[in-house]
């Protein structure tokens, strides 16, 4: 009986798909036969090939495994990063032209996009559309070189978003671009007094190496390549383009055959230079300091070179950033008090010191003035760095935005009063544990109280932030004095934290120092756990080994393994 009934259904289920599809085949026919004049204004206009753009589309979504369709989620991924939404049945096909508009439109309207139910713009879902095949996604890719201003804080951010959404490019799209491109030492030095176009060569070149992966990334560091992004690090560019061209080479050397080709250009001579910046007044230089010390410090090593956490002065820093309460990609400077995210994922930490009763505050220094959410958070908050959720994206944490003008809270934002910070800015943030309250300040200006936190988190508090691509700030937690303290009495992190000596190191991520005998040692378990977890993230085995190749794991204390 059970075979029986299997059989009707299955039969009954074929008729009524040669129904479908015959009903499909007729239909489109029957409609054109009537004719534009009786269909009025309700017609949706089509390409003259509307047919065979069904089918083509049909096919293509078939045949095209690089297109991923990601599950439906109750929150966005990134949080300016809307999600994927395709071609409708009933909607027409979008036109593949001006693609510099569309371009600047999803530049202009990116950092309205936070709610989470809220539709991606046009534009980007045309881009998206234009990128499945190589010759829209070359399109795109040009576009954003060329149309990206220079003095836009979110531009560097939506080159990585779009291409971070877009499809893997084949192995001939790649081989195209660097063909188009045509980059060498040379090409580095014309249109000096035009940096964008360098900037946003050198940021495209840093989100398809952290991309992709292996043969791939080995294939696209051509000499010629190379030697453009080297050129780029000279003092005679402009620092922006001096910026991205070195976190182009740290993805890059993701893939350890092309850390190894980076680190015998001698790249570590022009860093120590660099590193100089690490506390200019000019914020951009400070951004090329920053990063040329965490890639000598964690990449490109200089034999003779002390590690900055073995030289730098702790002895007033009392609470910093928890290195050990942060997620994967952050970089935390040596001293504890400044990060920056490189990574296309939205990353956080907490300081390393919590509060449960009283009036508590502390200060930010704004160095980018791109997307942050940065506030109180508890130990219940959650960081999931891939999945977009930060500090004020659940209901123990409330965060202010002050590039989008939002505070938020549960993941739901609401605008605040403040005009949109800027470089040098000063953040306060005041929590009163007695009235129940947090008030954020710009520069001493402060807004209404926010409570609503409270009523699921009432103890607990840590200082605590997280970034978007290409952001970075500096925290003080009260070791030097503040520019704006409140009027009324508070207490500082530093008055009343502690941290030993050895709580306060921040190692390099995943390297430590080569002893004497040429192996390396791992002195806690902090460092094993960091080796399980790159285990644990990486997506191809090369990246794998990349991450671990300067690493060994130790189960036992200070017992020294080869480094092979």
């Amino acid at each position: 009986m059970i075979v029986v009934a299997l059989v009707v259904f299955y039969a009954s289920r074929s008729l009524f798909q040669g129904l479908l599809l015959t009903l499909e085949h007729h239909i489109p026919c029957l409609l054109g036969a009537l004719g534009a004049s009786n269909m009025g204004n309700s017609c949706v206009c089509r390409d003259d090939s509307g047919a065979e753009d069904n089918v083509e589309s049909r096919s293509r979504q078939t045949e095209n495994s690089r297109v991923h369709v990601p599950e439906a989620r109750s929150h966005p991924r990134d949080p300016v990063r809307p999600p994927r939404r395709g071609r409708g049945p009933h909607e027409p096909r979008r036109k593949k032209q001006n693609v510099d508009g569309l371009v600047l439109d999803t530049l202009a309207v990116i950092r309205t996009l936070v709610d989470n139910d809220q539709e991606p713009p046009y534009s980007m879902i045309t881009l998206h559309e234009m990128a499945e095949t190589d010759e829209g996604w070359l399109e795109v890719v040009q576009s954003l070189i060329r149309v990206i201003p220079l003095e836009d804080p979110l531009g560097p951010a939506v080159i990585t978003l779009l291409l971070d959404e877009c499809p893997l490019p084949t192995k001939d799209a790649l081989q195209k671009l660097t063909e188009i491109l045509n980059l060498s030492g040379a090409a580095a030095c014309q249109d000096a007094c035009h940096p964008a176009k360098h900037r946003n060569t050198t940021a495209v070149l840093g989100c398809l190496a952290e991309k992709l992966a292996g043969p791939a990334s080995i294939g696209l560091l051509s000499p010629g390549i190379l030697e453009y992004l080297l050129q780029s690090l000279n003092f005679q560019s402009h620092p922006t383009v001096m910026l991205f061209a070195l976190i182009a080479l740290e993805k890059f050397a993701q893939t350890s055959e092309n850390k190894m080709t980076v680190s015998e250009s001698c790249i570590s001579d022009q860093l120590i230079l660099l590193e100089k910046w690490t506390d200019n007044p000019d914020y951009l230089k400070r951004q090329v300091g920053f990063c040329a010390q965490w890639s000598l410090d964690n990449l490109f090593l200089k034999e003779g070179r002390q590690f900055t956490y073995e030289k730098v002065d702790l002895t007033n820093i009392r609470a910093m950033l928890n290195s050990n309460d942060v997620s994967e990609y952050l970089k935390i400077s040596p001293h504890g008090l400044e990060a920056r995210c490189d990574a296309s994922s939205f990353e956080s930490v907490r300081c390393t010191f919590c509060v449960d009763s009283g009036v508590w505050y502390y200060e930010v220094t704004v160095i980018t003035s791109g997307v942050m959410q940065i506030g109180w958070a508890t130990k219940d908050s959650k960081f999931l760095n891939h999945e977009g959720y930060g500090i004020g994206d659940d209901e123990y944490s409330c965060a202010y935005d002050g590039c989008r003008q939002l505070i938020w809270y549960n993941a739901r934002s609401k605008p605040h009063s403040h005009p949109c910070w800027k470089e040098g800015d000063t953040i306060g943030f005041l929590l009163d544990l007695q009235e129940k309250q947090m008030i954020f300040y710009l520069n001493g200006n402060q807004l209404p109280a926010e409570k609503q936190v409270f009523s699921s988190a009432v103890s607990g508090f840590f200082a605590a932030a997280s970034f978007m691509s290409y952001q970075q700030c500096e925290f003080n937690f009260g070791a030097k004095p503040f520019k704006y303290p409140p009027s009324v009495k508070f207490s500082t992190f530093n008055d009343y934290a502690f941290l030993t000596a050895e709580e306060k190191i921040i190692l390099p991520r995943y390297r430590e120092k080569l002893g004497e005998t040429g192996f390396l040692l791992m002195p806690d378990w902090r460092n094993l756990a960091s080796c399980v977890r790159a285990y644990l993230i990486c997506d191809s085995t090369e990246r794998l080994h990349s991450r671990l190749d300067t690493v060994a794991l130790c189960v036992k204390k200070d017992h020294p393994y080869p480094t092979a």
